[in-house]
């Protein structure tokens, strides 16, 4: 196991700067999920680490050795690719032993880790197969597998599972949690996926335009966001959000006049306008006569079954917003109801820097 440390690390391609002061320490044996959209700089941090991208500025440090100048090959890192990157033409021992070969390892053992990555994953009746002969899962599991037999000090994911269908995703994620708890490796994995970021992950980062959002534990991003962005990036359905704004009373007013609330869970100090969060698993849908506090009328414009669940898109007045409710003996569109909202788990933040109010 091995430490690896990111030491203000940044990134320009000429003007363009794709990573900005990255800094954090990756545990020993820790997985950690590198998460955020299409172009954040996530991709771009993970080759930095591997040393396909030269770095800018800052220092890289693995196993306590700056890694700033030194060639791919000898940083002691494996990396699994989002397109397997396999030799077509050889076989799955091949591929696997390729590595070792160019290394010098003698023949003998050669054959016995290729044959006990192989029992590991599953791989031991492929090994005389060409990559063409086998399935999309099998060919990650070979690219896996590749990475596994050099006995790296650091294993990099690029977004390995992108290329598979939905139900082979979740098998090949079911995987990794198994091989990752047998290997106890430190392990750096990019994805735009939140399903597999909250999975996966032991700590995940949150980025957004190069810069890093929020460091936590999947828990810890999910109920207490940093920012309004990274509220809205975790969770599905996506989190809902309305504008307040102080009445005379001291209270809190929607924009579209529909919500009203007398106070908020924290403190905004002298904010005039905040925007409030509540995710749609927590927004409590009842029946149309049910009161009580922070309980507001409303319409089922639309409902969607999803199977155990069920959307609801809500019409509270001009506001609008989406539940997630059991999907046995749900509301359907057009039916009138009442919505609750739990102070504890509501969301503040300040309109202007998007930051949370704690």
């Amino acid at each position: 196991m091995t430490e690896v440390k990111l030491d203000r690390i940044g990134k320009k391609y000429g003007a363009v700067e794709a990573v900005q002061q990255f800094d954090l320490t990756i545990r020993e044996g820790e997985f950690l999920v590198l998460l955020g959209p299409s172009g954040c700089g996530k991709s771009t941090t993970l080759r930095m680490i591997a040393g396909l991208e030269s770095i800018t500025s800052g220092d890289l440090l693995i196993g306590g050795d700056r890694m700033n100048d030194v060639d791919p090959k000898d940083r002691g890192v494996a990396m699994v690719f989002q397109n397997y990157a396999l030799y077509p033409h050889k076989t799955v021992f091949d591929n696997m032993a390729m590595a070792l070969k160019l290394q010098k390892v003698p023949t003998a053992e050669i054959n016995d880790r290729v044959g006990r990555t192989a029992e590991m994953l599953g791989l031991t009746d492929y090994l005389q197969r060409k990559p063409a002969a086998l399935s999309g899962g099998q060919r990650q599991r070979v690219a896996i597998g590749r990475a596994i037999v050099r006995t790296p000090k650091v294993f990099l994911f690029d977004e390995p599972l992108s290329n598979l269908d939905a139900k082979l995703r979740v098998k090949m994620r079911m995987e990794l949690q198994e091989l990752h708890a047998r290997l106890n490796a430190t392990s750096v994995y990019v994805t735009h996926d939140q399903v597999e970021a909250m999975t996966l992950a032991d700590r995940i980062v949150i980025m957004n335009g190069g810069v890093v959002a929020q460091v936590g534990t999947p828990r810890e991003v999910y109920d207490h966001p940093a920012d309004e962005f990274v509220a809205g990036f975790i969770g599905s359905p996506a989190m809902n959000f309305l504008d307040l704004t102080r009445d005379d009373t001291g209270g809190w007013r929607s924009d579209c006049g529909s919500l009203s609330l007398p106070a908020l869970p924290v403190d905004t100090g002298t904010r005039q306008r905040v925007r409030l969060g509540v995710r749609p698993e927590h927004i409590e849908v009842s029946g149309a006569a049910a009161q009580g506090p922070l309980t507001f009328p409303a319409q089922v414009l639309l409902d969607e079954l999803l199977g155990a669940d069920a959307l609801l898109s809500l019409g509270i007045g001009e506001a609008r917003l989406l539940a997630r409710v059991g999907g046995t003996g749900h509301p359907v569109k057009g039916d009138s109801v009442a919505i609750r909202l739990t102070p504890s788990q509501l969301h503040v933040f300040d309109c202007e820097t998007g930051a949370a109010f704690r």
